[in-house]
């Protein structure tokens, strides 16, 4: 980790193909969100990098900026099926900023250890300068970790 980037881990109970359903469907993004930010999405599950699909945003959740409802488009910047997704958001802020958010999958004897990321490092110039990064706490990637444990896990399977 470092101060450009936040990692959070943990293990679910559920293999690696159930997981990775969720993660590459856009309802799937809105239903795990813990921001509250996302309120609906528009488009087809992704397959491939470059794929894209839209977001309603509503930023009051955060109550840091007064931006209202607004769309922003997810493009898919990494995806090998069942082990890593990853994606940049093109919204109405210009320049595009060049975040990144992603999720790694690795098979474990108790499901599957699943590792969160938001990365900033590359994003632009402008940007940098306002230092308004994280957006997003590590502890709401965590607590977006436990609705998605909570979505997909075995209910028989103890914790």
């Amino acid at each position: 980790m470092s101060d450009e980037r936040i990692e959070v881990r943990r293990t679910i109970t559920a293999d690696p193909a159930t997981i990775f359903r969720v993660l590459r469907d856009p309802d799937g993004h809105v239903a795990i969100d813990s921001s509250g930010m996302l309120m609906a999405a528009t488009g087809e599950p992704v397959t491939a990098v470059g794929d894209e699909f839209v977001v309603h945003m509503d930023r009051e959740s955060l109550g840091d900026r007064p931006m209202g409802r607004y769309d922003v488009t997810v493009k898919i910047t990494a995806y090998e099926p069942d082990r890593e997704i990853a994606w940049t958001i093109i919204g109405v802020s210009r320049p595009i900023i060049g975040h990144v958010y992603g999720y790694r999958l690795e098979p474990s004897a108790d499901g599957t250890v699943v590792t969160s990321y938001y990365d900033w490092s590359d994003i632009h110039p402008e940007w940098r300068e306002k230092n308004v990064f994280p957006i997003i706490s590590e502890q709401a990637l965590k607590a977006t970790l436990g609705i998605l444990a909570r979505t997909v896990q075995d209910k028989d399977i103890p914790a």
